[in-house]
């Protein structure tokens, strides 16, 4: 197998694992989650892990972009840190939200979120901007993600 693949691999298996286990931990939560009361535009629960998987293949092929490119190393490690950050930002959020019902604080947890996912965005658009490219899908989903909470909480109060 060659390097190029065996990190193409590693760079779509990392984030999918994040959202795996996430998604795994919280899977009894799913029940209650849905029993609540949602905000307009809330999409059929069989939709969110579809786009949560596209949107981890995206980031996959994003840090694949940054690995792969030919920029200094100490500006592409920085890129990825704040790669590593925000899914464990991402990561958590599930947790908070749905294991523990602390909808409100889960709601400022996603706009921390967001700012990490936006300044990744633009340290990846920076190296190459395809990779900056494949991280919008998720910056605009966790804006709906963040009404979603917010409505959940504010309807559920």
């Amino acid at each position: 197998m060659s390097q190029k693949l065996r990190e193409l691999i590693l760079c779509l298996a990392v984030p999918l694992a994040v959202g795996g286990l996430s998604a795994y931990l919280s899977m009894g939560a799913m029940e209650e989650f849905e029993a609540l009361n949602q905000p307009p535009l809330s999409p059929p629960g069989w939709l969110f892990p579809v786009v949560w998987t596209v949107l981890f293949l995206l980031m996959g092929i994003a840090s694949y972009l940054v690995v792969r490119a030919q920029a200094s190393q100490n500006i592409t490690k920085k890129a990825l840190i704040f790669y590593g950050i925000q899914l464990g930002l991402n990561f958590f959020w599930t947790i908070l939200f749905f294991n523990l019902g602390l909808r409100l604080v889960s709601f400022f947890w996603l706009i921390l979120l967001w700012c990490i996912i936006l300044l990744t965005t633009l340290q990846f658009a920076a190296i190459r901007r395809q990779a900056g490219y494949l991280m919008l899908p998720y910056l605009l989903w966790v804006i709906f993600a963040g009404y979603l909470n917010l409505g959940v909480y504010w309807l559920n109060r």
